[in-house]
Order: C-alpha cells, then structure tokens, then sequence
C-alpha cells in the first residue's frame, strides 16, 4: 500500500498537517514523473476473471489483433488485452517488428526466417524461439526479412 502515515480520529490540525509535510517530503519531483511519463511501459496489464496480471514486456513473444482485442503471447501462455496494435507499436516499436497488418513479434523472440513451406502461403515465416511457432510475413512486410539483423 506504500502508506507513509495514518490518522486516527478525532482528527488533530497539527497532526494533519505533520502528516501532510511527511508526504509532500516524499512525494517524487515533477521532473521525476514527467521522465516516467515518456519511457514505454515495462509490464502489460491484463484484466482477467476480476484479476489483474502483469506481463513483462520482456516476456512476450508476439502480439497479434484479432477483431477488438490483441494476443499476448509468452511462452507459458496467451493473454487478451483491449489495446490497439497500432498504439502497442507506437509504445513498444523498438522491441517490435510488424511482419504483418495484424501482428507484432518480439525481435529477441525471433529466431530466423524461412519460406513458407504450404502452397497456399508464398512468401515468408518468422520462426519465434523456444515454440517452433511459425507467423506468416504480409508481401508488404517482406522487406523487413532483408532489413532484419
């Protein structure tokens, strides 16, 4: 909870007011929230069953839209979150490589590319480690294949 005092009641003005200079001492600077306010987030939070679980940034290996929600996906297991991919690759493009319209993967998570294997898809997988899992990369993604180091 982070409490830096508590009240008991009745209520005394100078034991308020000491309460209140303890809190403004400690309280972070304006300069400290504002340099916070413009690093990109560490943790995804993830509402689910009345619980809130909190992903690592670190962790996740892609994610992907579907209809209004995104896929969180890390090697234990999926998440459901109401962001939009095009406001998680605003905050998180520099962790990120967009493969497709609908899907961002981590690239720590990628372990290489390779052709397509199925007639029915030309073009381009992203290989992500550790799972064996293949995502399609979009012809008007397939450029990054080259420009990918």
């Amino acid at each position: 909870m982070n409490a830096l005092d508590y009240l008991l009641k009745p209520i005394r003005a100078e034991r308020l007011l000491a309460a209140l200079r303890k809190a403004s001492a400690s309280a972070p600077s304006r300069e400290a929230l504002a340099a916070a306010a413009n690093q990109p987030r560490k943790h995804l939070s993830v509402h689910e069953r009345g619980k809130i679980h909190l992903v690592a940034v670190a962790e996740v290996l892609y994610l992907r839209a579907e209809l209004k929600y995104v896929t969180i996906r890390t090697a234990a297991r999926e998440f459901l979150v109401e962001e939009s991919l095009t406001r998680l690759e605003e905050e998180f493009g520099e962790a990120f490589l967009r493969v497709h319209r609908n899907c961002l993967v981590a690239r720590t998570a990628i372990e290489g590319f390779e052709r397509n294997a199925q007639e029915s898809e030309s073009g381009w997988a992203a290989v992500i480690r550790g799972t064996g899992e293949r995502i399609s990369v979009s012809r008007r993604q397939q450029h990054v294949v080259k420009a990918f180091r």
